[in-house]
Parts: structure tokens; sequence; C-alpha cells
């Protein structure tokens, strides 16, 4: 559980990457076959790719684009096409009259398969599946695959129904050969097997949700790994994530409470990505983000097993606020939605309205009544720290700065968790510099946010913006004033390093950065660039040379 929890956390940080990358090109490949033998002399042409003819193997190999929808085959004068816009992988065999022959791991090579039981083959006597079972286990045991292979691979097509160990170690070998693979094509093909041995252990040994959830958690791992040649993009992005998708969401359905924790993360995080692609309405990402919650609460409720439990409410429930609170589909509309009936069901559960509180505040949905009705009745349950620093907000709202200030101040002295004690720092930093001209007491705030939360990157860009404020009335020469903006484009940088703040940290740089001095003053200053420059006055902070 915890390697599958790694994984997926792993995965989830890195799955995104390639929605905007350029197009990739692919190889495909494959074998055609005419009345079940390989075919020669037939002409294999991509849409928006290449083409070749076919020798006496049957092989082909075209590039391809990453959108292409089909492939053309064409004998003598008669053609016909392989539509592939929504198959996986990049290998297709292809019957052009007839059929493809059974290959060696799907059907025993007589057609037949021994669907007996690993406890009605020994009982039988069957020697060949005891010499095979023997041989396969002791090379796997040693992690010699590439011996145990050809054995698995006789237990795998003529005795599918023996043990679950031929999925469950032939899932591991395969995981192996993939992460050996040198190319795309190599790796790709061997994900499509990997997918078919799920498949296949479903047919034998049930388990539908549970193996689906698996088989979704593999297929995104390696069809999204970063170190492929092509990271996937545009159409073939989407494809990636619609089968993953479908497979974690329909884990999910099968096993309710039952769900392996780090399933949830993947279906939410498969849904923000489809959703970000354009291929998920906002009111799915909702509806799935609820599915996902439920869920969670149903496995903490039901779960014996304190691991599982712990995993869900430290680990799993947070990461998935996390992905709907940054999926940009969770606006004010389809919050108060969400909550509205819900709050009033439970305006005695003070926990349930710190916790609405606290999404609804991360999404800036501050304006709607629910907000300020939660506020007001949160305070009134519990005037707790948390409570006091909504209705500063509550305040803020109404543009009471007195009253505002008197509830973060309250909210300051009684908090004693440090990341709830930065933010308020923070807002209430904000409120005395964008309300009250308070550059001073709002440097001072925003200080000791960072000193709670070093990678606060909204108080470093507060810490920005209060030095361009400054610049505006510092005392000095005008080379005095245009320094400043070197301070502050030092704090836009240290906010630039958190993705949260990474676009509008970049652009405030681009934008002061023409009022830095110029080289021509530096140089009447005598001042070289690298070099270390102290801003006096109030500031009284120390910067770096820069044109």
């Amino acid at each position: 559980m915890k390697a599958i929890l790694r994984i997926t956390l792993l995965f989830a940080s890195i799955v995104m990457i390639g929605v905007t990358f350029a197009q990739a090109q692919r190889v495909i490949k494959g074998t055609v076959y005419m009345d079940g033998l390989p075919a020669a002399g037939i002409t294999v042409e991509a849409h928006k790719g290449g083409n070749m003819m076919t020798s006496f193997d049957g092989k082909y190999e075209v590039e391809a684009d990453a959108k292409s929808k089909y492939i053309r085959f064409t004998f003598i004068d008669e053609s016909k096409k392989l539509e592939i816009e929504e198959l996986s992988g990049d290998v297709f065999d292809f019957a052009f009259r007839g059929s493809i022959p059974s290959g060696d791991e799907d059907e025993g090579a007589s057609g037949k398969v021994n669907t007996g039981t690993l406890e009605e083959l020994m009982k039988a006597q069957d020697t060949d599946f005891m010499n095979e079972l023997s041989l396969y286990t002791e090379f796997y045991k040693q992690k010699d695959y590439k011996s145990a292979i050809p054995h698995w691979r006789n237990l795998y097509t003529n005795y599918p129904a023996s043990t679950a160990n031929i999925y469950i170690h032939g899932g591991k070998m395969y995981e192996t050969l993939i992460e050996r693979a040198t190319t795309d094509a190599e790796r790709d093909e061997l994900i499509d097997k990997y997918m078919k041995l799920y498949d296949k252990r479903i047919k034998y040994f049930g388990q539908k949700g549970y193996v689906l959830g698996r088989k979704g958690t593999s297929w995104l791992k390696y069809k999204l790994d970063p170190s492929r040649e092509n990271t996937p993009e545009g159409d073939a992005l989407i494809a990636i994530h619609k089968k993953g998708y479908e497979w974690v969401n329909e884990s999910v359905n099968e096993q309710g409470a039952e769900t392996e924790p780090p399933v949830l993360i993947l279906l939410m995080q498969t849904t923000v990505a489809l959703f970000k692609l354009g291929e998920m309405p906002k009111e799915q990402v909702v509806k799935n983000y609820e599915k996902c919650n439920e869920v969670a609460k149903s496995i903490v409720d039901a779960n014996a097993d304190e691991t599982k439990v712990q995993q869900t409410q430290e680990t799993v429930l947070p990461y998935i606020e996390t992905l709907f609170g940054k999926s940009g589909a969770a606006d004010c509309d389809a919050l108060v939605n969400i909550y509205s009936a819900e709050f009033e069901q439970k305006k005695d559960d003070a926990d349930f309205i710190k916790s609405m509180l606290r999404r609804l505040g991360r999404a800036k949905c501050t304006e709607s009544d629910l907000f300020a009705n939660a506020t007001e009745r949160l305070y009134e349950l519990d005037p707790s720290a948390e409570a006091a620093f909504n209705m500063a907000r509550r305040y803020l709202k109404k543009d009471d700065m007195d009253k505002a200030r008197e509830y973060y101040q309250m909210a300051i002295d009684q908090e004693t968790d440090e990341e709830l004690l930065a933010s308020y720092y923070y807002e209430r930093g904000l409120l005395r510099y964008a309300k009250m001209n308070n550059l001073s007491g709002a440097r001072e705030d925003a200080r000791k946010a960072i000193s709670l939360k070093s990678d606060y990157c909204d108080a470093y860009m507060l810490m920005g913006n209060i030095y361009v404020a400054a610049s505006k009335n510092f005392q000095g020469t005008d080379l005095e004033k245009s320094a400043v903006f070197w301070l502050a484009c030092d704090y836009f940088d240290k906010a630039r390093r958190n993705e949260d703040c990474a676009i509008d940290a970049a652009k405030n740089m681009a934008m002061y950065k023409k009022y830095f001095p110029n080289k021509e003053e530096a140089f009447m200053e005598g001042l070289q660039a690298g070099t270390a420059y102290k801003i006096g006055g109030w500031i009284n902070e120390t910067t770096k040379v820069r044109f």
C-alpha cells in the first residue's frame, strides 16, 4: 500500500507535464496477415505519416503524427483502414484477409487452454505444469527474469487459472522490462501486453474493481513517465488520461469503501487533467470531488486497518482537497452549490463549518452570503483563533478597518498552529498595505509570516509590493530611489520559486526591471554589477547592483 501511494504521489506531481508541449512524433509498427500468414507486398501508410511495403515477414514500421487517425493497408488495388485514434499503444497487427493468428501469450499452441486450478493440476499430476511452475518459480526468486519468462509464459498461456502468482509475478517482470526499455516503441509494446495481463487476471481470478485500480495506476505511471523520449501531448495526452480515468473511476465505483486510497488521488488527478485539457465539464469535476470525499470518508468509517485510515486522513484527503482547489473548477458558484444545503443541515457542527470556510477562503469566495452566515455562526459556536480570523475577513469586506484589525489581533493572540498563524500575519499585513498605507507595519507582518513559513510566496509578493510602493516617497537621490526596485525584485524572485506565485512574480519582475538605475548613473556613483548595495532609511536592507 505504501509503495502504490508513493508511486501515485510521484505520478501526481508530473502527470500534467506535456499539456503545452510541442506535438510529438510516434513510430507505429506491427505485422500484416493474410489468411493467417504474414503478408508480403502490402503498402502501409499512416495518416499524416510515412509509408512502406511489407516483405515476407509481413512486418511494417512507419512514422506517424501524434494526431494520426488511421493506418491504410493497400494490396494491389484494394485498400483497408484501421482506425487508431481511440486505440492505445503504437503496435497494431492487422488481418488484411482472414484473422490474426492467436499469440502464444493469449492462447495455447493447440488453441486449447487448461483452466484447472493449482490444486486440480497438482492432483492430476500434470507434469508439464509442475515442471514449468518449478522452473519459473526458481528463476523468479533469483530475479533472473530472462530465464523465468519462457517458463512463466507457458503457464500464462496454457494454465491461466492455475495461480494468481502468474499475474502478480508477471506484472513485476513486465514492470522491470518496461523500465529497462530503451525506446518508446519498445516500452509501449510492453505496456500493451501488461494491460492485457490485467484483463486476463480479471477473467480468471475476478477482483475486477481492485485490479482495475492497479491497471489504471500502471497505465498512467508508464505512459506519462518523464523519461520517455517524446512527452505525450495533444490528442495523445488526452487519450492517455481518458483511459486511465475510465479504469480508476470504474475501480472506485466497484470498490466503494474497499478502494485503495491512492486510487482516489488518481481519480481526482485525471479528472482535473481532463478538465484542463477541455475534455470534462466543471460540473463533473465537482461531482468527482464529492465522490472522492464521500468514498474517502467511507474508508475511514468502515476500515479497521489503522494504517489505511491514517493514510486516507493525513495524505489522501488533503491531496484531493489541494487538487480540487487548484483545478480552476472550484469557483464560488460551484462551492456555494456544494455547501449551501449541507450548511443548513450542519449549522451546529463547528468542525464542518471550519473546513467549509477554509475551502471558500482558498477559492477567494468570501463575498457570498454563505461565507458571511457561516463566519458568524462559527464565532457563536467556537470563538477560537480561526473564528476570529474569519470575523476579521468579514469586517474587512464591510470596510470596517478598526473591527478587522481587532479580530486579526485576537486571531494572532490565540493561534498556536504556525502555518495558520503565518496566514493571519500575512492577511493583516495585506490590510495594512492595501487599506491603511502603513508600509512599515505591513512589512513587519510579512516578515513574521515568512519567519513562520519560509516558502510563503504570497508574503514574499507582499514584501516586493511594499517596496515598490515605498519607492515613490523614498528620501534620496534618483539612483537611491531606483535602487529600491532592486530590492523589490529580490522578493519577487523568491516568490517565483513557488509555482503558486510563479506567473505573477515573473510578471512583476519584468514590469519593474525597467525602473532599475541605468549603467551611466551607477558608473557615476562607482557601482559595479554584482556588488552589494545598502538601501538606508526605514528600509535598511542590502541588495545587489544589476542592470
